[in-house]
C-alpha cells in the first residue's frame, strides 16, 4: 500500500500520544490544516460527523453518560475553524439510552452549546442506539430545531417531515414530525431520514423497525422532485445503501429485503441529481458507488468515520451492486462540505485513535491530531466518470459555453485494494466555472475532481499512530487540453510559452499549471501533444486552437497569458 509502511511514526518519548494523556499531561489536540479547493468569495461550508457511541461505565475518561464528550468537543473546535454554518450527525449520539436511571441523550443536547455559541447549527438524526419510542419523542424537545424552531435554526428554512396515515395514537400522522424532515440552506436541500420506532411506538411493518425506510420513499422522492435543478441535494441517514460491516441496512435486515423500494429509492436520488447519500453504523471511512438491481441508476454512499470509542472492520457480504472507491479503517474522522455555486468540494480529515493502528475498543479520550486524508467533489454543470483500474482517462471530457475540455492521455494506475481486496475504481468529476474573474482569461474554468490515488488505509499489521499525516494529492500522470477561442489572442502570443494552462494554487493566484506538478521538467512546445512528452510538458496547438500540458495534479484550470 502506498505511503504506509514507510511513514515515520509520531512518538513522544518513546510513549504514544494515548499514553501521555493517561499519565495526566495536558496534550492539545492538535487541528488540521485547512486545506480546501480554490474557491470563490460566496462560497460556505458544513460539516458532517458520525456515531458518538462512548462505552458506559468510563464517565470521566473520553466520555459521559454513553456519550463521547471529549471526541465530540474536539470536533466542534475543527468545525468551528472551518467556519461551518451548521453540522449534520448521522445517528447514534449516545450508546445507551439511560444509565441508572438517567437519560443520556441531554448529554448529546449539551455538547451541542459550543457549536451554537459560535453561531453554528446542529443537526442530529436517531440511530439504532436510540431507537424506543421515548427517544423519538425526546429528539424533537432537545433539539427543536430539527422542526425549523428555537434558537439554534441559524438560517436554515423550509424544514418538512413525513405525514404519514393516522393511526389511533396519531391522527394526523405527524409521528415522524423532527425526527426524518427536510431543510434548505442557501442553494443545498438536506433530507434526513429517521427509521426507528416512531414518536407514536409505531413502525411501518409492526414487527421491526428494519423496514422503516420503506414508506418513506414517496415523500423523500417529493423532497428532491420539488428542489431547483440549480440547487443541491444530499441524502442522510443512519443505516447505509450497503454496509461493510453490519449488513442490516436502510431498507431492511440485509440486501435482499425491500429490494423494490431500495432500487426506487437510488433511481430517485439518481434522477434528481444526489451525489452523496450519507450514513454511519460501520464506524469507518468508506466511499462507494451504489446501483440499482437493473444497473441504470446509481448514487454515491459516503460510510462516516467513527467518531466514537470503537471501530469495525469490513465483512463479506456485497450483493454486487457496489463499486468501492476508497476506505480508511481504524480512525476518527470528519467531513466539511464546501459550497461554491454549482461546485460541491468534500475534505476528510482524520486522526489515529491513540494508540498502535488496528481495531481496539477505547476507554480513554485519545489525543487528537487531524490530518487532511481526502478531497473529492462534483459541479453540477460537469459529468461523472467511473474508471476501473488500468482504465483510461481519455473518455473525459466536456463542453461549457465554448470551451472544450479533453484529456488526452493517461489511465488509472492505482492498485490499492479496500479490506476485502476488492480493486478500487476512480470517480472523475468535471466542472466548470465563468472565467469573467480571471485577468486575460481565453477560456472558461475547468474543475478536475478524483484523479488523486485512491485512499486506502485498512492493514491492521501496521504499528504506530496512523494517520500520520496528510495523503498525498499527486495523481496519475496525464494530459490535459483545453480550447481557446483565436479571436481572443494575437498569434505572437502563442509562441511565448507565456499563453499557456493556468492552474489556481492554494491561494487562489493562476499560475502555469506544471509549475504545481510535483516533479518532472517543465517544458514549452509549439505544436501538438505527442505521447512521448514527459512530466511538465505544455504546449500552445494553433491549428486545433487548443492549448495542454502533461500533469499529476487536479484543480481547477483556465488558458490565460502569464
Amino acid at each position: 500500500m502506498k505511503n504506509l509502511d514507510r511513514r515515520t511514526f509520531l512518538k513522544v518519548g518513546g510513549a504514544s500520544l494515548a499514553g501521555l494523556s493517561l499519565s495526566g499531561l495536558s496534550i492539545p489536540i492538535i487541528g488540521a490544516k485547512k486545506v480546501s479547493a480554490t474557491t470563490s468569495a460566496n462560497a460556505w461550508s458544513f460539516g458532517v460527523m458520525s456515531d458518538t457511541q462512548w462505552r458506559t461505565g468510563t464517565n470521566g475518561a473520553g466520555g459521559t453518560l454513553s456519550c463521547a464528550t471529549s471526541i465530540i468537543d474536539a470536533l466542534n473546535q475543527q468545525f468551528i475553524d472551518h467556519n461551518c454554518r451548521f453540522v449534520i450527525q448521522v445517528g447514534d449520539l449516545v450508546d445507551v439510552e439511560s444509565v441508572s436511571g438517567v437519560r443520556t441523550l441531554p448529554t448529546r443536547q449539551a455538547h451541542a452549546k459550543a457549536l451554537y455559541d459560535a453561531g453554528i447549527g446542529f443537526f442530529p438524526l436517531r440511530g439504532n442506539h436510540e431507537a424506543s419510542r421515548t427517544a423519538a419523542v425526546e429528539i424533537p424537545t432537545l433539539f427543536p430545531q430539527t422542526l425549523g424552531q428555537g434558537p439554534n435554526v441559524f438560517g436554515a428554512m423550509d424544514f418538512d417531515s413525513p405525514v404519514l396515515n393516522s393511526t389511533s395514537t396519531d391522527p394526523m400522522g405527524t409521528r415522524l414530525k423532527g425526527l426524518t424532515y427536510c431543510f434548505n440552506y442557501e442553494n443545498v436541500r438536506c433530507v434526513l431520514i429517521d427509521q426507528f420506532t416512531r414518536a407514536d411506538g409505531s413502525n411501518f411493518n409492526a414487527s421491526t423497525t428494519n423496514d422503516n425506510a420503506v414508506d418513506q420513499i414517496d415523500w423523500v422522492d417529493a423532497m428532491l422532485a420539488s428542489n431547483s435543478a440549480d440547487d443541491h441535494a444530499f441524502v442522510f441517514s443512519h443505516k447505509n445503501l450497503i454496509g461493510q460491516n453490519h449488513k442490516d441496512v436502510l431498507f431492511g435486515k440485509d440486501l435482499t429485503a425491500n429490494a423494490s423500494a431500495r432500487d426506487a429509492f437510488i433511481k430517485s436520488l439518481n434522477e434528481y441529481g444526489v451525489r452523496y447519500c450519507l450514513g454511519g453504523h460501520d464506524h469507518m471511512h468508506h466511499r462507494s458507488i451504489v446501483k440499482s438491481s437493473d444497473g441504470k441508476a446509481s448514487v454515491g454512499q459516503i460510510i462516516c468515520s467513527s467518531n466514537s470509542y470503537k471501530f469495525y472492520i469490513p465483512r463479506m457480504g456485497d450483493d454486487g451492486r457496489e463499486l468501492p472507491l476508497v476506505q480508511e479503517l481504524f480512525s476518527i474522522g470528519y467531513y466539511i462540505f464546501t459550497i461554491d455555486g454549482p461546485r460541491v468540494t468534500v475534505d476528510f480529515y482524520s486522526s489515529s485513535h491513540g494508540s498502535d493502528y488496528g481495531d481496539m475498543d477505547l476507554n480513554y479520550g485519545p489525543a487528537m491530531a487531524f490530518y487532511h486524508r481526502e478531497r473529492f467533489g462534483y459541479s453540477l454543470n460537469g459529468s461523472q466518470f467511473n474508471v476501473q483500474r488500468g482504465g483510461s482517462y481519455t473518455g473525459i471530457q466536456g463542453t461549457y459555453q465554448g470551451t472544450t475540455a479533453r484529456i488526452l492521455n493517461g489511465q488509472n494506475g492505482n492498485t490499492e485494494t479496500d479490506y476485502l481486496s476488492r480493486p478500487l475504481y476512480k470517480t472523475i468529476n468535471t466542472g466548470w466555472t465563468g472565467s469573467g474573474s480571471v485577468s486575460g482569461a481565453a477560456s472558461k474554468i475547468f474543475s478536475l475532481w478524483g484523479m488523486m490515488d485512491n485512499l486506502s488505509l485498512y492493514d491492521s499489521s501496521l504499528t504506530g499512530l496512523l494517520p500520520s499525516e496528510d495523503e498525498s494529492e499527486t495523481t496519475d500522470i496525464y494530459t490535459l487540453s483545453l480550447s481557446y477561442d483565436p479571436k481572443t489572442v494575437r498569434p505572437s502570443q502563442l509562441v511565448s510559452g507565456k499563453f499557456c494552462l493556468a492552474s489556481a494554487d492554494d491561494e487562489r493566484a493562476w499560475v502555469n499549471a506544471v509549475d504545481l506538478n510535483s516533479g518532472g521538467t517543465k517544458k514549452f512546445v509549439f505544436g501538438a501533444y505527442k505521447s512521448q512528452y514527459g512530466l511538465g510538458t505544455y504546449g500552445v496547438d494553433p491549428k486545433t486552437s487548443t492549448v495542454w500540458a502533461v500533469l499529476n495534479h487536479e484543480g481547477d484550470f483556465v488558458i490565460k497569458q502569464m
